[in-house]
């Protein structure tokens, strides 16, 4: 290793792991997970300031949605170039890039949080904030060249709950905020995020690595757009991952505007739903590792369904401990497919690899190559999806004042996934394997 950048890495070699692979991808993981965790709160962070814009600062609930529309969809467009920069500057190198870039948006928010800003305002340091959400596609595409693909389910898993939690956290320090100094401060919480964002850019560079087999490669690029799978897999992912983000943006904003609850009593709520659905991610993962994917997944879009049909009753009879049982079963579920979803990529392009007569290192490589190219674009539409659940509830909202017509259509884009896991992966596992244990991986699903 010279200059941080690894030369040889071989993590399906059972040897090297365990005397050298293995303690070096756990320590660049954990380091990942701190670097995506401060990312996603970031790119969270107006799911929080909208809290805090009372009547002075003239915004009203469809303004609001639409703040977090656009910090979402940049968030989304960003991962990307993101996905990609990990191959073109280093893994260690981009973690360290991307994590000092969430100055920008930070210092943008303590500028702006103020009444008498105008909304265009508003709009663009929202929009600065969307580079926290590519954070995590370049995250997600660095680690999964660190692990062997038996245990890629758990440390996919991880990195992306670590990180997801950024969302309730951010959320927490916005309610001890409004709880202790009042809605009027804003820019504790931005204080407190500043010196993390340092402490993260620091980490990257003193403890992470870069690896030199994994280099800039086009060609994977358009192989992955060319494989349907990858957009199979995008629109499966924009059902879970769209969901969590989505609703972590939005509930807080749901809570005020159909429940009539204040910003307290709001922000009291709001971070128990991204904090449980970031905390089962790994599980997803773990289960997907185990039982497969496809079949997780499945479940969990049947779960999915039903949960929304609760939250459906609830909105209809307006019944705040229905409607709150509901929607944080939705976000545990959401965090359940999104590790199950994710795990089901390398499996995909692991098969595909011994389709084509390929084995070993081979195999493993190619599997590498194209699951790391796939998961950029499936993580960018997939936080589409967030995008979407925010302009539906402001539709809804504006529409008719309240979240039905919103939830009416998750409903259906649920059903849809579920249509599409079971034709696809479930229903045709010996075409496109989506279960990879400890075992060879087979064309079993």
């Amino acid at each position: 290793m010279t200059g941080r950048w690894i030369e040889r890495w071989e993590p399906e070699d059972d040897t090297f792991w365990h005397e050298t692979g293995k303690r070096v991808a756990r320590r660049n993981l954990f380091l990942s997970v701190f670097c995506e965790h401060i990312g996603f709160s970031i790119w969270s962070l107006w799911s929080v300031m909208v809290l805090f814009m009372g009547p002075a600062y003239g915004v009203d609930p469809a303004g609001k949605f639409f703040l977090i529309s656009v910090a979402t969809l940049v968030g989304a467009l960003a991962r990307i170039p993101y996905t990609f920069a990990v191959a073109r500057f280093g893994g260690r190198n981009w973690s360290v890039v991307s994590s000092l870039l969430l100055l920008v948006p930070a210092l943008a928010a303590w500028y702006a949080m103020e009444p008498g800003t105008s909304y265009t305002t508003f709009l663009a340091v929202a929009a600065l904030a969307g580079v926290g959400g590519g954070n995590f596609a370049s995250s997600m595409t660095n680690i999964n060249a660190f692990f062997p693909l038996r245990e890629k389910g758990w440390a996919l898993g991880l990195n992306a709950g670590g990180g997801n939690i950024g969302v309730p956290v951010v959320q927490l320090v916005g309610l001890l905020v409004v709880a202790t100094a009042g809605a009027g401060h804003p820019r504790i919480v931005l204080a407190a995020y500043l010196p993390l964002i340092a402490l993260a850019g620091l980490a990257a560079a003193l403890g992470m690595d870069n690896l030199a087999p994994v280099r800039n490669d086009t060609g994977a690029v358009r192989e992955a757009l060319r494989d349907a799978h990858t957009w199979i897999m995008a629109f499966l992912y924009l059902g879970t991952f769209g969901s969590f983000i989505g609703y972590s943006f939005a509930f807080g904003l749901v809570l005020q505007t159909q429940f009539g609850r204040t910003p307290l009593q709001a922000a009291s709520l709001t971070f128990i739903g991204p904090l449980l659905g970031s905390l089962v991610r790994p599980v997803g993962g773990r289960l997907a590792d185990r039982y497969g994917g496809a079949r997780i997944t499945l479940g969990n879009f049947a779960a999915m369904a039903a949960a929304t049909c609760v939250v459906l009753y609830a909105s209809l009879h307006t019944s705040l401990p229905v409607f709150l049982a509901g929607f944080i079963a939705l976000f545990a579920l959401s965090g359940l497919g999104n590790g199950s979803t994710y795990k089901m990529i390398p499996g995909i392009f692991q098969a595909r690899a011994l389709n084509r007569g390929l084995c070993g290192e081979a195999a493993a490589a190619y599997g590498r190559r194209l699951s790391g190219a796939a998961m950029g674009l499936v993580g960018a539409v997939g936080a589409l999806g967030g995008l979407a659940v925010n302009l539906a509830f402001r539709q809804s909202f504006q529409a008719a004042g309240t979240g039905t017509a919103a939830f009416t259509a998750f409903l259906a884009c649920y059903a849809a996934c579920s249509a599409v896991t079971w034709a696809v992966y479930v229903r045709k596992a010996a075409e496109s394997p989506a279960r990879v244990g400890p075992a060879p991986v087979s064309a079993e699903v």
